[in-house]
């Protein structure tokens, strides 16, 4: 296997997991873009400049996760290592719940599928299973690789994703506090077990959002509306209120909008919070008030995008 190209770059959505109830199976990719480029070189040390989110925080060199990916890559495929000059221009916040590893991991693979240029190699579904055994669930790898609304499984350690288009009524608003959390203490907060009956409603719940996600125009029995019926499908009784201690201030940010009438979710692990409709703007400014950053997103209908290299031209 052979590299073909010696400067490439990749960009990759933010992406939001769980939606409430699809814990570790459900995703969307937001409208929030990191922006990497990579010069292979013949050797020498590996560097990597990082702008925005991160910037002083990540690794330089390679223990930089995007780095690891992309060797790993190469290495999965039988493609020879290079030296590495990186640039990244980050805006997915970290340990927020906005998907900022799972980026950096697919735009990693991708970069290795840019380098190579063969249309052939590190296909979607590629990255996808690759990119879940680094990672080690789907949820947010899945959007970041096939943009839109996901839902993604693991089948006897093989990864499989669907892609969903979310109607216009989807309208995500994303509260970023300041705030960090990591995934394993989040995870930490998680009971081994759970109670068959939450299990059935966190089913039921997560089946309707699918449904409204598909962008159709559902038909409920009692005449429900549609935010009505995302009201429904975005509860939960398998994670959220399990981490409320962990970040009690994001918890009761989703009471607050909840009870306002918004269909608010914590995003993937938290601490953010992401609403899938519309928020007034009275309730931004109140949030802001209060310390949160508040970004109106649009849902990104794509996943991560090769921008530069003879492979660019062609989806991601």
């Amino acid at each position: 296997m052979q590299l073909h190209d010696d400067f490439v770059a990749v960009a990759v959505p933010a992406t939001s997991a769980n939606l409430g109830p699809g814990f570790d199976s459900m995703g969307l990719a937001l409208d929030l873009w990191d922006e990497i480029s990579v010069h292979a070189t013949a050797g020498g040390p590996t560097s990597v400049i990082v702008e925005g989110e991160g910037a002083g925080k990540v690794g330089e060199g390679e223990d930089n996760l995007i780095v690891r990916a992309l060797r790993l890559a190469l290495d999965h495929v039988g493609a020879p290592q290079v030296g590495i000059r990186m640039h990244c221009r980050n805006r997915i916040p970290h340990s927020r719940g906005l998907g900022s590893s799972a980026s950096a991991i697919v735009a990693g693979i991708a970069l290795a599928r840019a380098l190579i240029a063969d249309p052939d190699v590190l296909t979607p579904q590629d990255i996808l299973e690759l990119g879940t055994a680094i990672e080690g669930h789907p949820d947010n790898i899945a959007p970041a690789v096939l943009g839109g609304a996901t839902v993604a499984w693991i089948e006897d350690g093989q990864a499989g994703a669907l892609h969903l288009d979310p109607p216009n009524t989807i309208a995500p608003v994303v509260f970023i506090p300041e705030y960090e959390l990591s995934t394993s203490v989040a995870r930490a907060a998680l009971k081994e077990e759970v109670v068959r009956t939450d299990a059935m409603y966190n089913l039921s719940r997560a089946a309707l959002l699918s449904a409204l996600l598909t962008g159709s125009q559902p038909r409920a029995a009692d005449g429900a509306s549609f935010h009505d019926l995302l009201m429904k499908a975005t509860q939960d009784r398998l994670h959220q209120e399990q981490r409320r201690s962990a970040m009690e201030p994001s918890l009761a940010l989703v009471d607050w909008l909840r009870a306002g009438g918004m269909a608010a979710v914590v995003s993937g692990a938290g601490p953010s919070v992401l609403s899938l409709e519309q928020v007034p703007a009275s309730v931004r400014h109140d949030a802001q008030a209060a310390g949160w950053r508040v970004l109106t997103l649009l849902v990104a209908t794509e996943g991560v995008r090769l921008t530069r290299g003879r492979l660019a031209s062609q989806k991601g």
